[in-house]
């Protein structure tokens, strides 16, 4: 992910928390786990695969699109409820983490209207598409019957 659209990073002794405009990353900063965030961070089929039982040992990026909600826990701590995932916490100051949360409370509205608006742009299209293929398939089907109809085939 690119620092250009960095909005916001707390820096941990054991980790940093980066928020982007579309993406919340969680990275480690050294240890067997993180070496196993770095793979599979960098092997996407890998991630796709096997990313759900990874998210139990090492925390994963999130696009904000799928952040259900943000909360704070009663420790002062970031709980960041994902659906069909496990539920990420974060360690920070409640300072911190009000702040994390106020912004990412800013954010998710924002990049669920831009997913939902890019759904919806690409519906007609999808529609269109779908239409020039029955069409292409009904030429095909009467190109056929004509040429069994010249043959003196079945029709």
């Amino acid at each position: 992910m690119a620092t250009k659209d960095l909005i916001m990073m707390i820096d941990k002794p054991h980790f940093t928390v980066k928020l982007h405009q579309n993406l919340l990353e969680v990275d480690l900063k050294k240890g067997i786990k993180k070496k196993l965030e770095d793979f599979v961070e960098a092997t996407p089929t890998l991630r796709g695969s096997l990313g759900f039982l990874f998210q139990n040992v090492i925390p994963l990026d999130v696009p904000l699109k799928d952040i259900e909600s943000v909360e704070m826990d009663e420790k002062g701590q970031v709980k960041i409820v994902i659906p069909n995932r496990r539920d990420i916490n974060i360690p920070l100051e409640p300072p911190e983490s009000q702040k994390l949360i106020d912004k990412l409370n800013e954010l998710i509205p924002l990049e669920k209207k831009r997913e939902m608006d890019r759904i919806l742009a690409s519906a007609p299209e999808a529609s269109r598409r779908a239409i020039e293929i029955d069409e292409e398939k009904a030429r095909a089907i009467s190109e056929s019957r004509h040429e069994r109809w010249k043959g003196g085939g079945p029709v």
